[in-house]
């Protein structure tokens, strides 16, 4: 059996999209191949090789994020981007299901009120970052604003100065998302991404099935189908996204979102490493505490039973 510790730093490796590298999303499996270890497992096998493993991360992340919540001096931002259906709403509740729920937020990013119109794309974004302590997810984020927007420009209804809707203005997007997640960064707020790497075919299989389930019909909407059909564009925008802002601040891994237990467990083993990499420490008792402890102690012993 691999050495867990160095099967997370392969997986990390192999999903982590190197700053300055491309994304190369079109080169990217998203069904994972497994390696020596798991290459010869049916897909059967891998399912259930992958809910024990992340049995085991969910465990383990309930312990770190007890200690990034007990430590109160750093925070983590949890960003997760994908085509619909590739599992950002069930990842969220199988890898957070053990911890702590006063210790995670999450938002989901809708359009934009006449309010937030009136402020830089980022000014919503900013103002739901976690506290210290706290482990915040954003499904769906501020890379809408350069995704979903660039596939239908007519939606940038931003109150935006005059000007080209043209390379340089999405690469100036991309300049400001850099310099937005550098700050977190420099103030305590790791980030980490996920790009949900579903197939289009995967894609398809699921929309069908809940269509074919009464209690799933309310997931489906008749407008995803429509976008499907932008989905080559959409590809094309998160290529150019990741490429240009997976950073050594903040990171982007492109997880194959085929196998969702899969996809799950490979999650749950890179929010682990990156919370234990932190290097958080239980908060110190002081000598007065001490002594208070010490005293409650003898009162709780000099109870009758």
């Amino acid at each position: 059996m691999a050495n867990p510790q160095s099967r997370s730093e392969r997986i990390w490796q192999d999903l982590r999209v190197a700053p300055g590298a491309a994304a190369n999303l079109a080169g990217r499996s998203t069904t994972w191949k497994g390696d020596d270890e798991f290459g010869d497992m049916s897909r059967k096998e891998l399912d259930a090789t992958a809910k024990k493993i992340l049995a085991q991360g969910v465990e383990e992340l309930a312990d770190a994020q007890e200690l990034l919540w007990a430590s109160d001096s750093r925070a983590l931002l949890v960003v997760f981007q994908a085509i619909d259906a590739a599992g950002k709403d069930s990842t969220i509740k199988h890898v957070m299901s053990g911890v702590n729920p006063q210790g995670v937020h999450v938002v989901s990013f809708k359009k934009p009120s006449t309010e937030e119109l009136d402020h830089t794309f980022l000014w919503r974004i900013a103002r739901a970052a976690p506290e210290r302590g706290q482990i915040g997810i954003f499904n769906r984020s501020h890379y809408e604003e350069v995704v979903a927007l660039q596939v239908h420009p007519d939606w940038l209804d931003q109150r935006l100065p005059p000007g080209p809707r043209d390379a340089a203005f999405w690469n100036a997007r991309y300049d400001d998302l850099n310099a937005f997640e550098h700050h977190l960064a420099r103030n305590g707020v790791s980030v980490v991404k996920f790009f949900l790497h579903v197939s289009k075919a995967e894609q398809k299989k699921r929309f069908l099935a809940r269509l074919d389930n009464p209690n799933k019909l309310w997931k489906f909407s008749a407008a995803d189908v429509a976008e499907r059909k932008h989905w080559d564009a959409y590809m094309q925008a998160y290529d150019a996204a990741i490429t240009a802002t997976s950073t050594d601040w903040a990171p982007w891994f492109v997880i194959p979102a085929d196998q969702k237990h899969v996809m799950q467990a490979m999650v749950v083993r890179i929010l682990v490493e990156t919370i234990t990499g932190l290097d958080l420490h239980w908060p110190e008792v002081t000598d007065k505490e001490r002594e208070a402890d010490a005293r409650a102690r003898r009162e709780l012993e000099a109870e009758p039973d």
